[in-house]
């Protein structure tokens, strides 16, 4: 009984199915393609049988055809045989190529029969009613392109393209860029099969572009790029826009790169529709023992767009025939006749708008072109495929972008660690300097040198995570474009040639160097200033009080000191008003002294001339005269002296003679300089201010020339230069380690100007920021300071050392000044303690002669004397101890006798003098 049943129900699903075939609606579709089992063709075919399969009132059969690529005669020979057919068609698809689509369209067009052409094409000054375009539009995607170029910041870039259509679609780019500023290279490739792109990408090299823009056919791109990669164009610096849609399908694992590469795409390969499709193509094809292998990774845009167009359009002609029945009809070609339903069905499309679509929202403008779509932006990743935007024609000046800053910052710093960073630099202390080895040791790599640069670098990769090797410029110049070959040398052209990733030293952040490579947040702040040389001491002169006069001058001085003392003598002797009593008690002395003798006559014309007086002066006319002549000259003299002294002795302290950038213009005798072709010679050419542009004029108008190679030849010239004849003008930070390292130079005046240094880089390098980061957290932490206090101060080596001249002022004299006068003290000093000796040790003598005592107990009586310094009276004859009289007794007796007879006579003259006076008192005292 139950098989009975089920044999009943199956019956009634047969005569039920047969019936609504019987009753469905068949419409022919027009395929056209140029080879057999294409992809294309398979998503067209099973498009419509998924179609078909689910629906039964409105189904499709299709009329494939495959037409040459080239030959549009033929090709519009079969599309009328197409369209003369007894069913009609009710829209045509295809063909991909642009010779005989346009061929077809033409035929389409006539006839007003619907044509879905799935292939980009540029678009065209007149209208086609019934032709439709998936293909997203024209100028849309021309503004996708720009888009996305303009938000990778690439300021200059290389296009490099195949045909002129492909090279319309990059028009919107050519606007971005300022052909003054940021000329764009543009050169088409050869577009003959096998053909050798090596010589045209070694130009794109040569110009130090790294920035390329690929528009070529997606098959042509590996081919490309593995030549690229032969001539060193596919390194970590090298970054590659291709703006084939077909591009995300290749096999970019093979090139094993790490130049940053972007793609666009049409499709998600994580789309369900495009999974269900892929499934399709698969088990349709298997049915018909064609066993295929296709993954959605793997699917081309013209395939999605075939799929998407067939589904849009099997979608809206259902919806039309219920409301009024679609009837195909056959068209001749050679008849003036349109077809009523095309521009019907053409026109129901316009107007629709399908969301679920393997390519994005699909829908189309009045002139049939497609106006909304999704573009995704891709990057590769060794070989991996990482989306990061999408861009959409609702916001087209913007991309919704997949990734946040924190996760595109990793990447950046993934990719440093893998890659080897080439530092180029220069000598010039203290950024960089060579170490000298120790005996027996062998130097390599990062340990040939050391310096401010090196350590920073080193700081930032223990920030970043990288290795770095530093490489010297081969011409060790900082990097200035040289208009006669058209070309950077020094480290900017290390950057540009790709033989570096960064650059570091006291490089100068300019506008022409700003054009051509990027630069980090600055590292240190700085300005022009002047260098220039302290003031020559003069040899160190402990005699320099004998400057004030000449030699002849002292010699005439001296001479003249002791032949006016003898004449004085003399004239002191004929002058009778210099003859005195010397007993002014005795009215009528017999006997007349004079107290000029040749011993006090040398003493006043000394005291004069010293200008401290003397206890004598003369009484008569004649030798005051000549004293008062005496003391005229000896004011003459201290006072020349003493004007003459002061001036030899405050010569070397004499204000400096320039004082500013202003000081240096008003005078021609200093002459200055900079560095040939660095920064602060391009400060000066370029400055409009007025005393700048003087001394720009000054500096290039001079003979010989004022311009050095570098740094150290303009301080070397500093420093050898007689009589501080030139200056020389750097950096100031340069100038404070110089001045640290020798104290014959000086800074004068304050900074002409603000700059700052930088880490170069090529321009829109993916790690710049990554670096200005890293800057920033180490200025943030001081180790800037610490770094420039360790190379300015602590391991500066010093040449000429500063003298510690305390907290005197500038106009205090030294030692070396005055010494002599000391030394001059003290030998007079040392001359008269020589003459006390003597003198004691003659004193000595008379004693031992008048107490008849021996020499050597003379000696130690007075000695003993001396030293008893609380003593401040002298008896008249020394105290002598008892061996003392004694041996004097003993060995001198008649001596004794003959001193007392001495002595005794001395008493009586003695009693005689006081009677005398005795009785001049009286004398008066009676009157």
């Amino acid at each position: 009984m139950f098989h009975r049943m089920l044999v009943i129900l199956s019956l009634i699903l047969i005569i039920s199915k047969h019936e609504a075939a019987s009753r469905s609606v068949y419409f022919t579709i027009g395929g056209l393609f140029h080879e057999e089992n294409t992809e294309t063709e398979m998503a067209f075919k099973y498009a419509i049988a998924r179609h078909n399969m689910y629906n039964n009132q409105v189904k499709f059969r299709t009329n494939i055809q495959r037409i040459s690529r080239t030959d549009a005669f033929s090709a519009s020979k079969i599309v009328c045989n197409m369209t003369a057919s007894e069913d009609g068609l009710v829209a045509i698809f295809g063909p991909p190529s642009l010779t005989t689509g346009a061929m077809v369209q033409s035929v389409c067009s006539n006839l007003e029969i619907p044509q879905i052409q799935i292939s980009w094409k540029a678009n065209l000054p007149f209208q086609h009613q019934t032709i439709l375009n998936i293909y997203p539009d024209h100028d849309l995607l021309a503004q996708a392109y720009a888009t996305i170029v303009r938000h990778t910041d690439w300021r200059s870039y290389a296009i490099l393209y195949e045909t002129n259509e492909g090279l319309s679609q990059l028009n919107e780019v050519l606007k971005l860029a300022n052909p003054k500023s940021d000329p764009v290279i543009i050169r088409q490739l050869d577009t003959q099969p096998g053909a050798d792109h090596r010589p045209l990408l070694k130009e794109v090299k040569n110009s130090s572009e790294t920035q390329i823009i690929l528009n070529c056919a997606a098959e042509n791109v590996i081919g490309i790029l593995k030549q690229a990669q032969e001539v060193g164009m596919l390194e970590y610096l090298y970054s590659y826009f291709i703006t084939s849609l077909d591009a995300h399908m290749l096999d970019f694992e093979s090139l094993n790169t790490k130049s940053n590469i972007t793609v666009v795409r049409l499709l998600d390969p994580d789309s369900p529709i495009l999974n269900n499709a892929v499934l399709d193509w698969i088990q349709g094809e298997s049915n018909t023992n064609n066993y295929i292998t296709i993954s959605p990774l793997k699917v081309k845009a013209e395939t999605a767009l075939m799929h998407d167009a067939v589904n849009f359009f099997t979608s809206i002609v259902p919806q039309l025939h219920l409301t009024e029945p679609i009837k195909p009809e056959s068209m001749d070609c050679s008849e003036q006749r349109k077809w009523a339903g095309g521009f019907r069905i053409s026109n129901f499309m316009k107007i629709k708008h399908m969301l679920n679509s393997i390519t994005g929202p699909v829908k189309f403008n009045e002139q049939g072109r497609r106006i909304d779509f999704t573009l995704q932006i891709v990057e590769i990743n060794e070989g991996k495929l990482d989306v990061t935007g999408i861009w959409s024609p609702i916001y087209p000046d913007a991309i919704n972008f997949t990734r946040s800053s924190s996760e595109q910052m990793q990447q950046i710093y993934e990719n440093l660690q893998k890659t080897l960073i080439i530092v180029s630099s220069r000598i010039g202390p203290p950024y960089l300097r060579e170490v000298v080895p120790k005996e027996g040791e062998i130097l390599t790599g990062n340990d040939r040198y050391e310096g401010f640069s090196k350590d920073l670098i080193y700081l930032i990769s223990r920030h970043l995570n990288f290795t770095f090797r530093i490489e010297l410029a081969a011409d060790g110049k900082y990097g200035n474009y040289v208009p006669k070959t058209k070309s950077w040398n020094g480290l900017i052209k290390d950057l540009l040639d790709r033989k570096a990733h960064l650059a570091i030293c006291d490089l100068t952040i300019t506008h022409s160097r700003r054009a051509a490579v990027d630069f980090s947040m600055p590292f240190m702040s700085l300005g022009v200033s002047i260098l220039y040389s302290k003031a020559k001491k003069a040899d160190a002169n402990r005699f320099a009080f004998l400057d004030p006069f000449g030699m002849e001058v002292w010699f005439y001085t001296l001479t003249l000191f002791l032949s006016v003392s003898v004449l004085l003598y003399f004239i002191a002797r004929m002058a009778p008003g210099d003859w005195e009593n010397p007993h002014p008690c005795d009215q009528d002395p017999e006997e007349y002294e004079n107290i000029w003798d040749l011993k006090n006559c040398l003493w006043i014309t000394l005291g004069s001339i010293m200008t401290q007086g003397c206890d004598i002066l003369p009484k008569g006319i004649s030798t005051r005269w000549g004293v008062s002549m005496w003391w005229f000259f000896s004011l003459i003299m201290t006072s020349s002296y003493t004007a003459n002294l002061a001036a030899f002795l405050t010569m070397d302290r004499m204000a400096p003679t320039i004082d500013s950038a202003e000081a240096l213009v008003k005078q021609t005798k200093i002459k200055y300089g900079t560095v040939d072709g660095g920064s602060t010679q391009t400060f000066f050419k370029e400055s409009n201010y007025t005393t700048y542009a003087r001394m720009w004029t000054q500096m290039e108008g001079a003979r010989p020339s004022v311009f050095e190679k570098t740094n150290a030849d303009g301080v070397k010239r500093v420093l050898t230069t007689k009589n501080q004849l030139y200056a020389f003008l750097m950096e100031s930070s340069q100038i404070e380690y110089e001045v640290q390292k020798n104290c014959d130079l000086k800074q004068v005046g304050g900074r002409l100007d603000s700059k700052s240094y930088g880490i170069a880089m090529p321009m829109n390098a993916p790690y710049r920021s990554a670096i200005s980061t890293a800057v920033l957290k180490l200025q943030e932490k001081g180790r800037l300071t610490e770094l420039k206090n360790k190379w300015w101060k602590e391991k500066v080596e010093v040449e000429v050392k500063c003298e510690d001249e305390g907290s005197a002022s500038g106009a205090d004299l030294r030692m070396t000044n005055v010494g002599g006068i000391f030394i001059a003290l003290g030998m007079g000093v040392a001359i008269a303690f020589l003459l006390s000796i003597v003198d004691f040790l003659w004193n000595v003598r008379s004693v031992s002669i008048e107490e008849h005592i021996s020499y050597l107990d003379a000696l130690k009586v007075e000695t003993k004397f001396a030293f008893k310094v609380w003593i401040t009276q002298k008896r008249v004859k020394p105290e002598l101890s008892e061996s003392s009289s004694s041996s004097s007794s003993s060995t001198g007796g008649e001596d004794n006798e003959s001193k007392d007879e001495k002595k005794g006579l001395k008493d009586k003259m003695l009693k005689s003098g006081a009677s005398l006076l005795r009785i001049d008192q009286r004398e008066k005292s009676e009157s």
